[in-house]
């Protein structure tokens, strides 16, 4: 079966777990057979660079596609200077130097893309029509989440593909949007939801949100548990002397990350958790770094400055490295999000998570009995429920071979690529 999966890149500058995800997912359908095409649009996705799987040129390069939303003039501009910015350097380079998933301002441009052929980026959209029509052929084309569905009705009627999308987070980048304008973006995707085949929620949770905000029909809806890689991941010892807080994720204040240290640096003032450290890895965008700079000199101020440590490096085996030195995992999203692969990425190495009354959390703490759930979501309800655990080990030992074991069998990448594999099948048998 050949597939093309397409889907916006990161720039490779933070955590991003929905590439990761797809990374891994298009690895495991190359090892079941299938000819598998990742197709980035806006920046590079990262992993290219590792060669497991065939990638096209970046399409929508975020550059040229800026600049056409913001330069009227600028649809005249000669072809020698869009491919300059459509360079991998170059939107490298943008992709560290600005907030890439940050849509604050860009709501214009979302509604022109989710607009397809109709909107201002529609010789782009030939491009890669004509792109997948003469160099892939696909019989499925997937696309990564539902702000792509502008991309839908084109590739449904001129590839004669399959269309199916996952529906993973676009709540993230529209929450960032102005108010006003949240519903008609909303509306639109599920406008253009009618051209898709068929589409996958890692949760129950935001399958039921994807039905509310895009009145997409539950049976068009495929729930399959999420999954990721799970060879190679070790068990952290669980430390307690001195116990370990971990955070995984990109570190911004839109994931929790302020809340984290602040229930850090309350736990700090209880003479019980004196050795208390804070370990943190993920990354952030350029617009991030003001507020990651004002966290860490919050704890410098306070003295603490020996007892946090950030990880610069978030690749697998970085990563592994990182939570096998994890007493407790928490990233405190105040809105919730549609699966966290650091959840299962924590209890691949044994380690609980702490994780707020939002979202797919209580599902899956449900799920895995790997962890607790508490609300409201504050810096001193967190640090209860750490402190709850901490003066605690042999619950914590507990939740960690509970949670180690639920995960192994449930949220194995195989399983996850089988199952939309079966999916894809029956869409074209």
């Amino acid at each position: 079966m050949k597939i093309a999966y397409i889907t916006p890149g990161s720039g490779d500058n933070f955590y991003c777990q929905n590439c990761f995800r797809d990374d891994e997912f298009l690895t495991a359908l190359i090892l079941l057979g299938h000819d598998v095409h990742r197709v980035p649009m806006y920046l590079p996705s990262g992993f290219e660079r590792e060669g497991k799987v065939s990638s096209s040129p970046v399409f929508y390069g975020a550059i040229n596609v800026y600049l056409r939303e913001k330069i009227p003039g600028y649809k005249h501009a000669p072809s020698w200077m869009e491919k300059v910015f459509d360079s991998q350097s170059l939107l490298r380079y943008a992709a560290k130097k600005s907030g890439s998933t940050d849509a604050s301002g860009l709501e214009g441009m979302t509604m022109s893309m989710l607009h397809g052929e109709s909107g201002r980026h529609a010789a782009e959209l030939d491009n890669l029509v004509r792109y997948l029509q003469d160099k892939i052929k696909p019989d499925v084309v997937h696309l990564s989440n539902a702000l792509l569905l502008g991309l839908a009705y084109r590739l449904k009627h001129d590839l004669g593909a399959r269309v199916v999308c996952s529906l993973q987070d676009e709540n993230e980048w529209i929450d960032e949007m102005e108010m006003s304008q949240q519903p008609a973006v909303w509306g639109l995707m599920g406008d253009k939801a009618e051209y898709v085949d068929s589409f996958i929620a890692t949760s129950q949770y935001y399958s039921e949100r994807s039905q509310q905000e895009m009145a997409i029909p539950a049976e068009k809806i495929q729930v399959i548990d999420g999954g990721i890689n799970l060879d190679d991941y070790q068990r952290s010892a669980l430390p307690f002397e001195p116990p370990v807080i971990g955070y995984l994720c990109r570190m911004s204040e839109y994931f929790g990350f302020g809340i984290v240290v602040d229930a850090f640096l309350e736990l700090k003032k209880d003479s019980r958790f004196q050795d208390l450290k804070l370990f943190v890895t993920g990354g952030y965008t350029g617009l991030d770094k003001p507020f990651v700079d004002t966290q860490v000199k919050k704890i410098k101020n306070q003295g603490f400055e020996k007892d946090l440590k950030i990880f610069p490096e978030f690749d697998k085996r970085s990563k592994i490295e990182f939570l096998k030195s994890l007493t407790l995992l928490s990233v405190p999203v105040p809105s919730g999000e549609a699966f966290g692969a650091y959840q299962v990425e924590a209890l691949a190495a044994g380690v609980p998570v702490v994780q707020p009354n939002v979202g797919c959390y209580p599902e899956f703490v449900a799920a895995t009995n790997g962890g607790i759930i508490y609300e409201p979501n504050d810096p001193e309800t967190v640090a209860q429920a750490f402190a709850s655990l901490l003066t605690n080990p042999d619950r914590v030992r507990t939740m960690g071979e509970q949670g180690n074991k639920v995960v192994m069998e449930r949220n194995t990448m195989a399983g996850m690529a089988k199952s939309i594999v079966n999916i894809y099948e029956n869409l074209l048998g």
